[in-house]
């Protein structure tokens, strides 16, 4: 389904984004324009300004007499959020929501420790009413729900982490988080266990105790590569 908002060129990018990601294309290959402006019944100029996207992203590079060649895959933005969710929609999904939970893993414990350090009261009313909406939507299979209240609370934390770098991967997250829920790797309803985590991460951020924030979140995270073990092994 083509993304809202983004036109003709948002089709294309919809349909050979996730190609290229998923290998149809492996790296080398060169694409014509023409060819491919034939094939998706699109205009040239509209050919162009998806090819221009997917530069962006490092996913292919085009140049004068020799067409759209595509990338390797360790030149990829594969911090940008269409790549992911592009990549977790294919045969690449268990591989790479292993990856991106473990970089989680590495960054939320330390963000969380921030976040208690430096927090301002709205961030931390923000934070409770994200975990206490978490709470309301873990049971009665109201994923969708639950998710919202999910990646807000993740956003929270990164920011109120005070570290720009760590703010700016709250999209990173956010696409991990939907691509569990979407493509359904994980249980009908969210771990009890894992709920309770996030209320108790709130208050911990809330008291300013960063070691207790930081252990709380690392069980988070634990619990999350456990939980691929079983559904995305």
């Amino acid at each position: 389904m083509s993304t809202p908002g983004r036109g003709l060129h948002g089709r294309v990018l919809d349909a050979l984004g996730p190609a290229i990601t998923a290998g149809e294309y492996p790296p080398g290959s060169v694409l014509r324009t023409d060819e491919l402006s034939q094939h998706f019944e699109v205009s040239r100029s509209v050919m162009r300004e998806a090819v221009r996207v997917l530069e962006s992203m490092h996913l292919v590079e085009s140049r004068r007499r020799v067409g759209v060649t595509v990338r390797p895959k360790d030149e990829w933005n594969v911090y940008d959020p269409q790549v992911i969710r592009w990549r977790l929609a294919g045969a690449d999904r268990p591989h790479q929501l292993r990856s991106l939970t473990v970089l989680r893993s590495a960054i939320e414990p330390v963000a969380a420790g921030l976040a208690a350090r430096h927090a301002t009261a709205a961030q931390c009313a923000e934070l409770t009413e994200c975990a206490l909406g978490m709470v309301a939507h873990s049971r009665g299979h109201e994923l969708e729900e639950y998710l919202v209240h999910d990646v807000a609370f993740h956003r929270v934390i990164l920011t109120a982490s005070g570290n720009e770098m760590f703010a700016r991967l709250g999209d990173v997250v956010a696409e991990v988080l939907a691509g569990r829920t979407h493509h359904e790797v994980m249980f009908e309803d969210p771990d009890p266990a894992a709920v309770t985590l996030h209320v108790q991460v709130a208050e911990a951020v809330r008291e300013g105790d960063a070691s207790r924030a930081e252990q709380l979140t690392r069980a988070i995270m634990t619990g999350a590569l456990q939980e691929l073990d079983v559904l995305a092994p």
